[in-house]
């Protein structure tokens, strides 16, 4: 078996500064400097990061979006809320049996706040084995 742990994301951003700004009002906290060009943070709970990069111009079309798990969605929803933080869908039950919400950060790109519990890893579909 290959050894793989999905442990950092890099999004585009044409504003790092801004970029920044809103994803440390997500939580997230910032460990690498290097304006204007990149920016890394550490998530909330375990261990995985998450930078920005300056680039010239943003990628086309539907890109990535970018999941971050909260135990207490509906409270950060509400908390979030509260200090300026615009969603484009408030928590919602999915068929998928993951509770989602959603808002693009300042360069677009499309930000999943959602809980899935045991559902993410070990879904009633989960295929056996």
């Amino acid at each position: 078996m290959l050894c793989m742990n999905l442990n950092q994301v890099t999004v585009p951003s044409l504003d790092v500064k801004a970029s920044i700004e809103f994803y440390r009002r997500l939580g997230l906290k910032q460990i690498v400097d290097n304006l204007p060009k990149y920016a890394r943070f550490e998530c909330p709970d375990g261990t995985s990061t998450f930078s920005i990069h300056l680039v010239d111009q943003l990628p086309k079309g539907h890109g990535i979006v970018i999941y971050f798990e909260c135990d207490d969605l509906d409270q950060t929803v509400q908390k979030l809320k509260h200090e300026g933080v615009q969603f484009s869908a408030d928590p919602q039950d999915q068929p998928w049996l993951w509770r989602e919400a959603y808002l693009d950060d300042p360069d677009g790109n499309v930000i999943c706040l959602y809980y899935a519990g045991k559902n993410r890893l070990n879904p009633p579909w989960r295929i056996p084995g």
